[in-house]
């Protein structure tokens, strides 16, 4: 299974404004896109990055990079881009290359999605942080202003009429991206899609005068990254154990909770070994929000009053997960 990534930072321009915080963003999605939490090889990772006159990129040089992404039939081929963008009405969008001079000028951003349009990867994904990102698919194959082909995802930092953001030396949308891939976004077996990140860069973004924009036309979402997960996967393969019914309460008592005060040790039976290793699993389940006692403030008065848990509906969800064996 071949993951291929082309990551580009642009600090450096001949005539427009020069940037401060691309080649770091850039240098940043590399390093977390390279590989999983545990180590395991994730994307193989081409970087490029433009901070002098020794390292410029031309229009040429990008267009004949990207075209060598979308090359072949790997399972999926991300294109990052962080630099200048640049954005004409009747054309569209452009990202800019070290010679570029106007905003019309530098890769179209149709030509970009034409390519990945042609491609025979099986998931194409396009993630812009430049001024007017956004117009990334509003000018697509034929002129279709809504269509993506099949497998293609864009994720862009602004809208098309909007300035992408700068915060102490990196961009605040990829700032959110690295967060999200590192684990923020991660679902309960660490697995981080591009949904998930939207929804975490969508939700920090705050009042930063920017909106990201996503586009996709996916039938499932690819894990783009496997952080940690936030409980280890044999506890939560204990669900269906701990809760042979989906719907019916886990009923507890006293004997589940290890801890008590010396007054307590003598109005309450003694904790037994084997409900307190349940109740820890179960602790762990309600702070990941798959398990919430019932008629009680927290686990532990569930467990001292001889209240009960039940699953959420979260937990219902993996709950079916497990039984069907799909974790």
């Amino acid at each position: 299974m071949i993951r291929k990534a082309l990551i580009v930072g642009v600090d450096f321009y001949e005539k427009a404004p020069q940037l401060y915080g691309c080649v770091n963003d850039a240098h940043s999605i590399e390093a977390v896109l390279e590989r999983d939490s545990d180590g395991t090889k994730n994307f193989q990772t081409k970087l490029i990055t433009v901070n002098g006159p020794d390292s410029k990129l031309t229009r040429k040089d990008l267009k004949d990079n990207i075209k060598e992404l979308f090359h072949g039939n790997p399972s999926a081929a991300l294109f990052y881009f962080a630099g200048h963008g640049g954005y004409d009405k009747t054309t569209g969008g452009y990202l800019l290359t070290s010679e570029s001079e106007h905003g019309d000028s530098g890769v179209p951003m149709s030509e970009l999605l034409n390519i990945a349009h042609e491609s025979k990867a099986q998931n194409k994904i396009i993630i812009l942080d430049c001024c007017h990102a956004g117009a990334a698919g509003e000018f697509s194959i034929n002129q279709d202003l809504t269509m993506l082909s099949d497998g293609m995802t864009i994720l862009t930092a602004t809208s098309a009429d909007q300035y992408a953001k700068e915060k102490n030396g990196t961009g605040v949308f990829t700032n959110l991206l690295v967060d999200a891939l590192y684990g923020s976004a991660a679902n309960l077996l660490g697995q981080v899609t591009l949904g998930s990140a939207y929804a975490h860069i969508d939700q920090g973004i705050g009042d930063w005068g920017q909106r990201p924009i996503f586009r996709t036309n996916v039938k499932k979402f690819m894990p783009l990254r496997v952080a940690n997960a936030p409980i280890p996967l044999s506890d939560l393969k204990m669900l269906t154990n701990l809760f042979p019914k989906k719907g019916e309460d886990y009923q507890l008592d006293p004997t589940y909770e290890p801890e008590r005060n010396s007054e307590q040790k003598s109005l309450y039976p003694d904790p037994i070994e084997e409900n307190t290793l349940k109740f820890e699993i179960l602790q762990k389940y309600n702070r990941v929000n798959l398990v919430v006692p019932v008629d009680a403030p927290h686990m532990w008065h569930a467990a001292m009053c001889s209240k009960s848990c039940k699953l959420t509906a979260l937990g219902e969800r993996y709950w079916d997960l497990v039984k069907n064996r799909y974790i």
